[in-house]
């Protein structure tokens, strides 16, 4: 089984590059869905986040309003690291879970975990190829503005806040640039899987 990374800078295209990674055969991961898990009201942070933030985190029906959370710790790096100290430890253990149980099941798989701050975490040491998406900046805000319905001033202070993408494409094994369409975008994915899977199989395929 080959342990892959997939990562990126903000709205450069990560989940779309994971769905088509997913359709060809690979065994996708989302971490972001492990920390929204952690932290519903049976999940393993739960009670620390209340505790740490307040009962004003908290939604009508008990749950944690992600936007009241993200509001008190977005311009707070302390708080954010404290939040990330509760989270992260239930993430990267459902990440060992999701390698073991892909390995017990196919141990030539491509077992890919998607996630938006793996080089910044450290956690991109955990794999043996990382793929990073990327995009001019520009299109990183437009596309942000579209999705979330959001200004471009709040696209560039989530931007300001994060490593710059031509410091994350230093880590890179794969680079899979989301900037020139749709049918590029999944000629290089199928490219990449191929090689991804050759490897995992025990057949050599060169990184680029």
């Amino acid at each position: 089984m080959l342990k892959v990374g997939l990562t990126g800078g903000l709205a450069s295209g990560k989940s779309f590059i994971a769905a088509e990674l997913e359709r060809l055969g690979a065994r996708v991961l989302h971490a972001d869905k492990l920390g929204h898990a952690a932290l519903m009201p049976n999940g393993e942070a739960y009670a620390a986040a209340v505790e740490l933030f307040g009962r004003e985190i908290l939604a009508a029906d008990k749950t944690i309003d992600r936007g009241k959370l993200a509001a008190i710790v977005f311009n707070d790096p302390e708080k954010l690291k404290r939040l990330n100290a509760l989270v992260h430890p239930h993430v990267f253990a459902g990440q060992q879970r999701f390698f073991a149980a892909v390995e017990a099941d196919d141990p030539g798989a491509a077992a890919v975990v998607e996630a938006a701050i793996m080089i910044e975490s450290g956690s991109y040491k955990r794999y043996d190829r990382l793929i990073v998406a990327a995009c001019p900046r520009e299109m990183q805000i437009a596309r942000f503005v579209k999705r979330e319905r959001a200004s471009a001033a709040e696209a560039e202070a989530r931007l300001a806040r994060q490593m710059p993408l031509e410091e994350k494409l230093q880590y890179a094994d794969f680079v899979i640039d989301t900037s020139g369409g749709k049918a590029a975008t999944l000629a290089r994915v199928r490219d990449i899987y191929h090689k991804l899977r050759n490897e995992a199989r025990g057949v050599r395929s060169e990184v680029c």
